[in-house]
């Protein structure tokens, strides 16, 4: 991958410099706090911390506000690890829910990378994704 201070001007709309996001100590945070999405009213979803699992339930802390609530363990989807933010091939992603992938697209959009490839097409080669601003 090019180096952000080489990216042309089209590229900047597609790649992200990684060197922040493969900080060993944001991937041990990230692994220590058990993070999961969780369905959200406003958001669609939203990152929680595991607390406690009860059976079927799960007692969740949200990241945002620290507020603690109990969710369905069916309901609970994976949160990819921090160095798979903004990644430009969603097909790269270990935990490819519809959670992580909204995620991903509200990530790069908001950082103004407004270009995602998916390999995971059912034809041959990458489909292009344009988040018009």
């Amino acid at each position: 991958m090019a180096q952000k201070d080489q990216l042309s001007d089209d590229e900047k709309f597609l790649f992200v410099d990684k060197n922040f996001i493969n900080n060993p100590v944001a991937q041990a945070d990230w692994a220590a706090k058990r993070l999961v999405w969780v369905p959200s009213e406003k958001q669609g979803f939203e990152a929680a911390s595991i607390k406690e699992e009860k059976g079927d339930e799960v007692i969740v802390e949200l990241v945002e506000n620290g507020k603690k609530v109990t969710v369905g363990k069916d309901d609970i989807q994976k949160m990819n690890p921090p160095k798979f933010s903004k990644v430009e091939d969603m097909a790269e992603l270990t935990c490819l829910n519809e959670a992580s992938v909204l995620h991903n697209l509200r990530e790069r959009y908001f950082s103004g990378l407004i270009y995602v490839k998916t390999a995971f097409s059912p034809h041959p080669g990458s489909t292009l994704i344009i988040i018009a601003p």
